[in-house]
């Protein structure tokens, strides 16, 4: 008999960061937004709808950030995803005030590969890269307060890991920053902590923050990048992409407003509902843990804070690849780590960070929930966990 391929009706999906599944909300606007096909930078009455569209969507994505209508504080700019947001934040700061400030920038060690690939390319161009160790998914402070014991060009940390779920307090890290030298660009790198966990810019001192749409139920090809009034006032921020100077000069190319409208509409969405979702997806979570220790699976529980939709766990030597294929065949949807790195052949960067070995980090699986995932879902999921452990290959190791 040949493999039996699921239907979307029978998936139970397990991979909410990877992406999310479109709310019906988004899916409504991204059709009405159809018909506005005028282009938002046009004089005449299609282009002024559609840039009335635009804006609207930019409102909600800022108010879900803390920014009142009209508010000084900063500003949205959009983006194709988080991984241009992280990118227009990182070459557009450091390069804005080239080394006048210093050649130092610290980052941690378990970045995402778009803030972790350009700062090996910035290292590359003679950049002095600090990074800032995570293992067990707690910043070393120690090493913090060293390495911003002098001036930093820039300061780029993550909010929340996309492949354990660690919190990390990037508000501790960005006030030291600043204390030592107020000059200093602070870029948060927000995409899962984004409508999961509540902040503010504000709050966490940070002067540049990405976010993006399919992690927050909108549609995939879009995000957006958070700029302080401070910011744009130093001119510490510089075009990434250069042309017809759309979005206020910081990101040209017609805007998606599509896309856009399909965001804002996600955000307004769920920005109402995010207490109760982060409720429920806390409850889930401890309810995933406990069922995974009964399955005698190691949990890889960050020893800090933690975000409420993240379980990873390493198999007993079973690897992840195997595993995945098999639960597949049962419907489930999970992954090895993050979506952006699946075809890399390097053990996970942020896995090795946290403190597994290379053999622990082959064997990892990502369970990544959101409000729509139930218990029956985790029942189902520790049932075909349990079949691949009894009925899988195990690596046979040496020594």
């Amino acid at each position: 008999m040949g493999t039996v391929t699921p239907t979307m009706n029978d998936v139970i999906y397990l991979d909410n960061s990877a992406t999310t599944e479109m709310c019906a909300e988004a899916k409504a606007a991204v059709v009405d937004a159809m018909e506005r096909y005028g282009n938002p930078s046009s004089l005449h009455g299609l282009g002024v709808d559609a840039r009335r569209a635009v804006e609207k969507a930019r409102e909600q994505v800022g108010l879900a950030l803390g920014l009142r209508p009209g508010s000084p504080a900063g500003q949205v700019l959009f983006t194709s995803g988080g991984t241009e947001a992280n990118n227009t934040a990182i070459m557009g700061s450091v390069y804005a005030k080239s080394r006048r400030i210093s050649d130092r920038i610290v980052t941690t060690d378990c970045e995402h590969p778009s803030v972790a690939r350009v700062m090996d390319r910035l290292e590359a161009d003679g950049f002095q890269v600090i990074r800032i160790a995570t293992r067990g998914g707690v910043l070393d402070m120690e090493q913090a307060r060293d390495a911003l014991s002098k001036p930093a060009q820039l300061v780029s940390m993550m909010l929340v890991n996309n492949e354990t779920g660690a919190l990390f307090d990037v508000a501790r890290v960005f006030t030291m920053a600043k204390a030592v030298c107020p000059r200093t660009v602070t870029h948060c790198d927000a995409v899962q902590g984004f409508l999961k966990v509540p902040f503010t810019p504000a709050a966490l001192k940070a002067d540049l923050v990405s976010v993006s749409s399919h992690k927050v139920h909108g549609p995939m090809g879009m995000g957006a990048l958070y700029v302080s009034s401070e910011t744009v006032k130093a001119r510490s921020l510089v075009p990434y992409l250069n042309g017809g100077g759309q979005e206020k000069g910081f990101r040209s190319g017609t805007e998606n407003v599509m896309g856009i409208c399909g965001f804002g509409a996600a955000v307004s969405t769920n920005r109402e509902r995010m207490p109760e979702h982060t409720a429920h997806m806390e409850k889930l979570r401890s309810y995933t843990v406990e069922r995974m220790s009964d399955l005698g699976i190691r949990v890889n529980l960050p020893t800090g804070k933690i975000a409420p939709h993240i379980v990873n766990v390493t198999l007993p030597d079973i690897k992840s690849e195997t595993m995945l294929h098999h639960l597949w065949g049962r419907g489930i949807c999970v992954s090895s780590g993050s979506a952006c790195s699946s075809h890399a052949k390097a053990p996970s960067s942020a896995l090795l960070a946290f403190g597994l070995s290379a053999a622990e980090a082959d064997c990892s699986l990502r369970i990544s929930l959101c409000a729509a995932n139930t218990v029956a879902q985790i029942d189902a999921l520790c049932d075909g966990l349990r079949d691949g452990l009894n009925t899988l290959v195990r690596i046979h190791r040496k020594g």
